[in-house]
């Protein structure tokens, strides 16, 4: 709430000022936990005197007419101008809006903003009818120039402003009057009040480390962590305490997690060991006692936090060796979705999804349908259920509790992988099967029942699913069509009452995995036409093909070669499609070499007899790089054809074979790419 209302204050009052026409040079926002601050530079003193021209209505319109037009200027007659127009005369007014004081400006800003301030939660207190997020307390407001400092008057529900505030709750010394920003800062600093909130996370990330340091231990990392505490201090102070003894063994996960989430403690670990041993809190004052006060009550809160996490864990790993069938059993009373089914129902969808892939990923197919069968059972858990942000992590371990293999475990935590563009893939076989299996039966369930996605609203993460099966596809370098890895998980949902898997779903489910892997590509640096000439073929290449005959292509194109061939290639195009309409005919058969009349028209004949068989069989074998190599080769002999030869000859047979002979330069660039969407 902090963070969005500095922005919000800063726009709100900076878009009023400058609407006013009060101009300024620079703004500055600042939160703590008990203020919000903006500072403003290079303000000018008053807004600018406005002169309009405003144009009325004609010279003997209605009195009404002309009347209203003197209203809304806010003129008398005698202020009117005549003047002679095309259309003739017509009344003007000069309309002077003079300039205001910034102060008076700034006051009716701030009042505005204040009595609208979008907070997301706000409450009412005593008599006034002003919402705030707290009660607010203090308004000071205050112009500074070389001449001194003026207070901008105001009144908000009885809160008069002045040039005063007030430090730390427990550690200031009272009100104190500034006179300006730096002022302002300066003083509250003295005061135990650190305005900036980047300040303050940098004091408590410095600190936090010094201490750890002085042990030989590291602070986990989380920068989320730490911009929520920086935001619940003014004067941060920062202390590390023990974790008992009784809680050292529990997984670093739980410790960490249990840490974060109730009690807003940094995570210590040993670096030798990875466990986690200490705790870092941050105090909001010092005491006499350096802290040893609040350490005490805080260890003393947390042993009870732990002791319950200690009781889930236990209770977990009893279930967990007894081979957690009950975990299993509670699934099938988890509604998944109303017209999926339960998590039951979905987990078999899931296990038969991974056994078919299997062999694709080169994963046994016995041990993928035992990971997908445990990679969810964990959701029925004591811990998954009191911290779900562990799902996966806790299967992991159960997994090793109940006997099952070491990639039956790593699959419950890996198979939720990739979540996000940076997050790492999956490349153990196992694990790699299970994520697929999960991810298309979420995106074929919810094609199936018409559920997708629309504008910007998501709410089953589909297209995070689908970036998932694209970035798992390209990563491991599976060698498999999309729509073969597709087709089990359409036909997983045929039959069911609620699904429609017909070629129309199939269709549109391809096109939405197409939509998502031209994000993937240009995000890869990829030039769009090129993407789009390589994808429009349609050709069935698996995603690691395309992504290797698109770089091939953007790399070949951006050579001499290359261009000066996608050249021959558009103006061979542009002959034979212009003739092909004149003629109402197709060339595309029947050149021979025997009515080649020039030598040039003889060496483009060799060439494409010498290129075409190779260049079909490297676009057949994947080696695309050889394919541009073959093109390269074409390149010489297209522009020296182009250069001797006229296409369109007198003797119509002559052109039809050239025609023909231009129309297997087409087929041959257009099997590589479809070079008529490149761009150039």
């Amino acid at each position: 709430m902090q963070a969005r209302a500095v922005e919000d204050l800063k726009k709100r009052v900076t878009d009023g000022l400058v609407a006013a026409g009060l101009t300024y040079a620079h703004a500055s926002s600042f939160s703590t936990p008990r203020r919000l601050t903006l500072a403003l530079e290079g303000m000018l003193a008053e807004s600018p005197t406005i002169r309009e021209e405003r144009k009325g209505p004609k010279v003997g319109a209605p009195e009404k007419a002309i009347e209203g037009f003197l209203r809304g200027a806010g003129l008398t007659m005698d202020q009117l101008e005549e003047r002679d127009t095309p259309k003739g005369a017509v009344y003007f007014a000069m309309i002077e809006k003079p300039g205001r004081p910034a102060a008076e400006i700034v006051a009716e800003v701030l009042e505005d903003t204040i009595r609208n301030f979008p907070w997301p939660k706000s409450m009412r207190w005593g008599k006034g009818a002003l919402r705030w997020v707290r009660p607010l307390h203090s308004i000071l407001c205050i112009m500074s120039d070389e001449a001194g400092t003026e207070v901008v008057p105001m009144d908000i529900d009885g809160i008069t402003s002045g040039d005063t505030t007030e430090g730390h709750r427990f550690m200031g010394a009272g009100r104190f009057a500034v006179t300006g920003f730096e002022d302002y800062a300066a003083k509250l600093k003295r005061n135990h009040v650190i305005l900036s909130a980047e300040e303050r996370a940098e004091a408590i990330w410095a600190d936090a480390q010094n201490l750890a340091f002085a042990q030989g231990l590291e602070v986990v990392d989380d920068k989320g962590l730490l911009a929520e505490v920086a935001g619940l201090v003014e004067w941060p102070v920062t202390l590390m305490g023990d974790i008992a003894e009784d809680f050292l063994n529990l997984p670093p996960e739980v410790l960490q997690t249990s840490m974060k989430e109730h009690q807003k403690f940094f995570s210590v670990k040993n670096p030798k060991t990875g466990r986690i041993e200490k705790f870092i809190t941050v105090a909001n004052r010092e005491t006499k006692d350096n802290g040893a006060t609040i350490l005490a009550g805080n260890q003393k809160v947390l042993f009870a936090r732990l002791s319950d996490a200690k009781f889930f864990w236990e209770n977990d790993v009893r279930t967990a060796k007894a081979g957690a069938s009950e975990w299993i059993e509670k699934l099938s009373n988890v509604t998944f979705h109303n017209k999926l089914g339960s998590q039951a129902e979905r987990i078999d969808r899931i296990a038969a999804l991974a056994r078919e892939i299997a062999p694709i990923v080169g994963a046994d197919a016995d041990l993928a349908e035992k990971a997908a069968r445990w990679a969810k059972a964990d959701l029925s858990s004591e811990m998954v259920y009191e911290f779900p942000e562990l799902q996966g992590l806790m299967g992991r371990y159960y997994a090793e509790f109940a006997g099952h293999p070491a990639e039956v475990a790593a699959a419950a935590t890996e198979h939720y992988s990739p979540l996000g563009p940076s997050d790492d893939v999956p490349t153990a076989p196992v694990s790699v099967a299970v994520a697929l299996a999960d991810k298309l039966d979420l995106l074929t369930g919810f094609w199936a029942i018409d559920e997708k996605p629309t504008g910007s609203k998501d709410p089953f993460a589909l297209r995070r699913a689908a970036l998932g099966v694209i970035r798992l596809v390209l990563v491991n370098n599976i060698d498999h069509s999309l729509e073969g890895i597709l087709d089990p998980g359409l036909a997983a949902h045929d039959g069911k009452p609620y699904s429609r898997p017909d070629e129309h779903t199939r269709f549109e489910l391809m096109g939405f995995f197409l939509d998502r892997y031209k994000v993937v590509l240009r995000d890869m640096g990829y030039k769009h036409d090129i993407v789009d000439a390589v994808l429009s073929l349609q050709t069935g290449d698996v995603l690691p093909w395309s992504n290797a005959r698109i770089a091939s292509l953007q790399a070949f194109l951006s050579t001499d070669d290359g261009e000066n061939l996608l050249q021959g290639f558009k103006r061979a195009n542009n002959i034979l499609s212009q003739a092909e309409d004149k003629d109402g005919v197709e060339y595309s058969y029947g050149a021979d070499i025997k009515y080649a009349e020039d030598d040039a028209e003889k060496a483009l004949f060799a060439a494409l007899d010498k290129f075409e068989a190779p260049i079909a069989e490297a676009i057949l074998g994947g080696d695309f790089a050889a394919a541009m190599a073959g093109l390269a080769g074409l390149r010489a002999p297209i522009d020296a054809f182009f250069e001797a030869v006229q296409v369109n000859s007198d003797n119509e047979v002559v052109r039809r074979n050239r025609l023909n002979l231009l129309a297997r330069i087409r087929t041959l660039c257009l099997s590589v790419a479809d070079l008529t969407k490149v761009e150039g």
